[in-house]
Formats: structure tokens, sequence, C-alpha cells
């Protein structure tokens, strides 16, 4: 049994390696077979379709898995909690290529990659919200939360992880617009007016 666990695992390693440097429609399944040391039976019995190679990457590498929030918060300084936030997801990310590679480079072509895509994006919001929440002394109305949330997962949207290494002016960048999005937060909206709803 658990030979044929490995031989799944190695099938999965592969098909990320070769999905990431060639592109799913380009990677034959008789090379995912020969890099995996499996012979192509065995991948077909495991993954009869080709697409299912890419669903269960998708489905069992892409998740963020727990995060714990408790030790990224850093009370009364959202800035530096989002911060921690960024560099603890960007730890994940580093780990795999899916998450880095195929899933943008194949979102657009199969519909079970765009909808793990949101789903991710959905789970990546919630733990945004979490961290700002706990970080802030006083209460805010959970439409600025959201849209604070919202704003900075489309920041982390738009950066790219080229090697897995952080430059001084892409951590300077990162912390203007946090700074950005706390002042949003933390100061009253529109001149004394209340929060809306």
């Amino acid at each position: 049994m658990k030979e044929s666990l490995d031989a799944r695992v190695r099938i999965l390693d592969a098909a990320e390696q070769l999905f990431a440097r060639h592109g799913f429609d380009a990677t034959a399944t008789s090379a995912i077979a020969i890099l995996a040391a499996v012979p192509k039976g065995l991948l077909f019995y495991y993954f009869p379709r080709k697409p299912d190679l890419l669903r269960a990457l998708v489905a069992e590498r892409h998740g963020l898995g727990p995060i714990d929030t408790t030790t990224l918060i850093e009370p009364g300084n959202p800035v530096r909690s989002l911060l921690n936030l960024t560099r603890k997801i960007h730890e994940i990310q580093r780990t795999s290529e899916v998450i880095r590679v195929i899933i943008w480079r194949e979102r657009h072509t199969h519909p079970e990659v765009e909808s793990d895509l949101t789903h991710h994006r959905s789970q990546v919001q919630e733990v945004i919200e979490r961290v700002l929440q706990g970080s802030l002394h006083n209460p805010i109305s959970a439409a600025r939360l959201r849209t604070a949330a919202q704003a900075w997962l489309a920041i982390l949207a738009l950066r790219p992880l080229a090697d897995g290494t952080e430059s001084d002016d892409s951590v300077s960048g990162l912390q203007e617009f946090a700074t950005l999005i706390c002042d949003g937060l933390t100061t009253r909206v529109g001149r004394g007016l209340p929060d809306p709803v």
C-alpha cells in the first residue's frame, strides 16, 4: 500500500514540475510517467484523464492550510500585522510551483483551476480580515474591514514571487501600501462621519 501511495506522490510531483515548466497542454503523460519512474498504466490507474492530474494538484497542493493568526498579529500595529501575514503566505507559496506558476497559467483554460483560485482568494481574504481585526484597537464596520482586506488581497495577487527573495524596494513598497490601507481603517471617513454599515 505504501509503495502505491509513493507512486501517486511521485506522479503528482512529476506533473507539478512539468506543468510548471512546459504548461499543461504541452506536457505529455508519457513524460510525467518517465519522470515519476512509473509505468504509464499506473499513471492512468490513479488519474484516468490528464485533467484529473491537474485537478488533483490544485485540490491537494494549492490550499493555505491552517494559519495561526495569533502569531502574526501585533496589537495596535495593523501595518506590521499585514506584513507578518504576507511573509507567512509567501513562505507557504514558495513550497510549491502550483501556486507560483501553474495556477496563474492555467486558470483561464481550465474551469476547475479558476474555481479553486476563487476559493483560495476567499480563504486569504478571511485570514487578512482576522489579522486586521485582531490588530486594531477600535472596532470598525464589517464593510470597511472587507474593503481593506480586498485591497490587500489585490496587492498580494499582483506581486510576483520570482525567486523567493525580498528586495528592500519590494518590502518598502509593501509597507507603504499597508500603511495607506491601514490609515484608511484607523481614521474616520469624511471628517467625523460615522463608519458606513
